[in-house]
């Protein structure tokens, strides 16, 4: 039975293919060729985007660009321009405001917008969506799909259903019926290890999902059961979050060749330590759970971690980290593609409030 929840008015907003389609509109010459963005395809980069035109071959966000290639030839592979796509963001942002003071910013090209009691557009969410996606064209260029609905999940669902220039509603009616046919894989927040888990229990639809139990669910999932139980019948009591609270930052590398040799490992992550400090200096952070991220050749990947009494900001104190972490892997007995360092039980950190430096003896 939908409550209160029931009244409040959800637009999730898509950019679609966002990086692609800006090269595509600043190069008419790309228009209707499949285009990706992102890394060497003749290296170990991966696709940040692809042009629907791509997305034909079967190429998807975050494949390796070598894979990417061999399934389409003659696509036009391209280097990300950040500060371009930031810029086109800011435009779009600034379409938003105009609607409501409630946006909860995804990435670049993805939104959420809270439009209860908002009078634009008579007070229709639905008609608010249309306006939007015709100002963002208008504006930029570029197309954009919505989502309308009450909650966010519906509202994120809601956008994917009808990619690309789509505008789909879901209404508290329909609800229970959308969720019910739709697969477990399609579910916002299941990935594909959650996905395999829960086949595992036959559970392969929102319809699967709902026969089992608060406790049950609980039981297979951890704290997770509480949302699948939730979603599986139209509640997402999650509020539109104007400002979010990061939770860890972190950097990784990935490297041209697979680093066997230890001494190596630690120089590169001396390097990522370095990139994180600065990244918490500038927001005036420290953290105390310092992980450190290993992929291996063959594409295994763990996590190691740490949580100190007192917060960790420099370099310094990041690095010294790394040693110990990286010995409890086997990167002394199997070559390494990829390392990472994240810093979370993030708090704030200042001059004044700083605490004396870490000894490195205590790490």
């Amino acid at each position: 039975m939908i409550d209160a929840d029931a009244l409040r008015k959800i637009i999730h907003i898509d950019m679609d293919a966002f990086y692609a389609s800006v090269e595509q509109r600043d190069d008419p010459g790309l228009r209707g060729r499949p285009v990706i963005v992102g890394g060497n395809p003749q290296g170990r980069g991966v696709v940040a985007a692809a042009s629907y035109e791509a997305r034909e071959y079967g190429i998807r966000s975050a494949m390796p660009a070598a894979r990417a290639v061999r399934l389409c030839p003659h696509a036009v592979f391209l280097r990300p321009r950040f500060d371009v796509y930031r810029e086109v963001s800011r435009q779009i942002h600034e379409i938003f405001a105009e609607f409501t003071d409630r946006i909860e910013p995804l990435s670049l090209d993805e939104a959420y917008l809270d439009v209860t009691g908002s009078e634009h557009c008579q007070g229709s969410a639905t008609l608010m969506a249309g306006e939007i996606k015709h100002r963002v064209r208008s504006a930029t260029g570029l197309v954009a799909s919505a989502g309308v609905s009450y909650n966010k999940f519906l509202a994120k669902l809601a956008s994917d259903a009808d990619k690309p220039d789509g505008l789909h509603v879901i209404r508290p009616e329909q609800a229970e019926a959308f969720v019910a046919d739709l697969p477990i894989g399609a579910f916002h927040g299941v990935g594909s290890a959650t996905e395999a888990k829960m086949k595992r229990f036959d559970i392969h639809t929102g319809r699967d999902l709902r026969r089992h139990s608060l406790a049950q669910l609980t039981d297979w999932f951890g704290k997770a059961g509480q949302h699948y139980y939730n979603v599986a019948r139209g509640i997402d009591p999650r509020p539109v979050r104007t400002s979010r609270v990061r939770k860890s930052l972190g950097h990784e590398t990935t490297f041209p060749r697979d680093l066997a040799d230890p001494r190596r490992m630690v120089e590169a992550l001396e390097r990522l330590a370095e990139k994180v400090a600065r990244d918490l200096a500038r927001r005036e952070l420290a953290g105390r759970t310092v992980t450190l991220k290993v992929k291996y050749a063959d594409f295994r990947l763990v996590t190691r971690s740490q949580t100190f009494d007192r917060p960790l900001a420099t370099g310094t104190e990041l690095a010294a980290c790394m040693p110990p972490l990286l010995a409890r892997t086997e990167a002394d007995t199997t070559p390494v593609r990829l390392l990472g360092i994240t810093v979370s039980a993030l708090e704030p950190h200042t001059p004044e409030n700083a605490g004396p430096q870490l000894s490195l003896e205590l790490l």
